[in-house]
C-alpha cells in the first residue's frame, strides 16, 4: 500500500454517509443539537446565543470540534425549545446589538430546521447569523435567505486542489453559495484558517483574496491562526489526526497573510 502523503485528507466515506442521512430527515420541527453558548464579540456582532448543530459533511484536517461530526450524537430539540431559550436573552441581545448564530458542525445538514428557527427570529426582531462552510448552500431557498442578516462563511482555501486536500470536498459549491449571497447583497464575514504547511502558501492566500475581492457584501475577513485545542477530541474519532505535529503560525506569517488580504482592499481582522 502506498504511503499516505503529508496532509492528505482523511477518508470521506463517513462524511458522505452523514450528508446522505441528513437528506432523509423529514421531521424539520426538531433538530440534532450539539451544544449552546452565550458569547460576546464572536460569531457575529453583540452578545449572541450560538446554537451548535450536530453533523458535518466535511472532515477538515484542522477541525477543532470533531465530536460534532455525527448528527446521531446530537440531542433532539424542537424549534419551540430552541426559541424558548433564545427568548430568555432578547433583552441583552437588543441592548448589545446581538442575536442568534447557528453554527455546527455544519448547520445546513439540517437546513429546514435552521430555516424554521430563523423565520421565528425574524418575527421577534432578533438578528440572525449563519456560520457555514457553504457546501450545502443550495439547500436554502431564497425566502430562507431573507431571514438571515449575516453569513459567516468559511473559505478554507482558494485553490481547488488545496481545498480538496484540506476538506475532502470540492471548492465550487462554496463559491456558488458565496456568489449567490453576493448577488443578493447579503452581509458576509469571511473566515480563513491559517495552517502552516497546509493553507499558508502565497498562491493559495492570493486565490482566497481573489474570491473575496470579487464579492459584494463582505464586511470583514478574519484570519484565524491554527491551534491544537481540538487535539484530544481527535483521539475519539478513530481517524488519523494529520496535524499532530503542526505548530500554530508564527506572528510574522500571520502578518504576511493579513497583508496579502489588506493589499486587496479587504478589511482584515
Amino acid at each position: 500500500m502506498a504511503e499516505q502523503p503529508a496532509h492528505a485528507a482523511p477518508p470521506m466515506h463517513v462524511a458522505d454517509l452523514e450528508v446522505a442521512a441528513s437528506e432523509r430527515i423529514t421531521d424539520h420541527g426538531t433538530g440534532a443539537v450539539h451544544s449552546w453558548d452565550l458569547v460576546t464579540a464572536a460569531d457575529g456582532p453583540g452578545t449572541r446565543m450560538t446554537l451548535f448543530l450536530a453533523g458535518c459533511g466535511m472532515r477538515c484536517q484542522y477541525c477543532q470540534n470533531p465530536d460534532s461530526w455525527r448528527m446521531a450524537d446530537g440531542v433532539r430539540h424542537s424549534v419551540e425549545e430552541v426559541m424558548e431559550r433564545v427568548a430568555r436573552y432578547r433583552t441583552i441581545m437588543r441592548v448589545t446589538g446581538g442575536g442568534l448564530t447557528i453554527s455546527g458542525g455544519e448547520p445546513l445538514l439540517q437546513a429546514r430546521f435552521v430555516a424554521h428557527i430563523f423565520a421565528r427570529c425574524r418575527e421577534l426582531g432578533i438578528h440572525t447569523a449563519l456560520d457555514t462552510n457553504g457546501l450545502l448552500g443550495a439547500r436554502l431557498r431564497d425566502e430562507d435567505l431573507d431571514d438571515i442578516d449575516l453569513v459567516l462563511l468559511d473559505i478554507k482555501s482558494g485553490l481547488p486542489e488545496t481545498y480538496q486536500r484540506v476538506t475532502g470536498r470540492a471548492l465550487q459549491p462554496t463559491l456558488d453559495f458565496a456568489q449567490r449571497l453576493s448577488e443578493r447583497g447579503t452581509a458576509m464575514w469571511i473566515r480563513f484558517v491559517l495552517v502552516p504547511g497546509l493553507t499558508d502558501a502565497v498562491d493559495n492566500v492570493e486565490a482566497v483574496a481573489d474570491i473575496v475581492a470579487g464579492l459584494r457584501g463582505v464586511q470583514r475577513l478574519e484570519v484565524l491562526p491554527f491551534h491544537q485545542l481540538g487535539r484530544e477530541k481527535w483521539a475519539a474519532t478513530g481517524e488519523p489526526y494529520l496535524l499532530a505535529d503542526t505548530h500554530p503560525p508564527e506572528p510574522a506569517l500571520v502578518e504576511r497573510v493579513k497583508g496579502q488580504f489588506a493589499r486587496r482592499g479587504i478589511t482584515v481582522m
